[in-house]
């Protein structure tokens, strides 16, 4: 059974960094499509960027682009949301979420899409 769990997050201000992480049990097929999401008190959920453990091909949402990179690191079996001149509008609890065998277009534009597999959620509160 696939397990995401995640850690980082917390605090910051206004134009200041975070990283979160994302370690899987094990990438495999089964959760190769890895996304990032996150989500404000009372409102739908916000797909944030993806990337394809494979060949590592990334895709981000207009709101983060420029700002948040996605990266992973295989040897840990991680992958990582990067957050830069973070915003107020992003404070939110972030998941990571994953699914597969998917690749190309078909697990990057997987943002409206249920996955199979979620991390617990992580909260990044930005003041300004």
């Amino acid at each position: 059974q696939v397990q995401l769990k995640q850690s980082g997050g917390g605090s910051v201000q206004a134009g200041g960094s975070l990283r979160l992480s994302c370690e899987a049990s094990e990438y495999t097929d089964a959760n190769n499509c890895v996304h990032w999401f996150r989500r404000e008190p009372g409102k739908e959920r916000e797909w944030v960027a993806a990337i394809i453990i494979d060949d590592g091909q990334r895709h981000y949402a207009d709101s983060v682009l420029n700002r948040f990179r996605v990266s992973q690191d295989k040897t840990k079996n991680t992958v990582y949301l990067e957050m830069n001149s973070l915003k107020p509008d992003d404070t939110a609890v972030y998941y990571c979420a994953a699914d597969g065998p998917y690749y190309g277009a078909r697990c990057l534009l997987r943002g409206r899409y249920e996955f199979k597999y979620w991390g617990q959620g992580t909260q990044v509160a930005v003041s300004s």
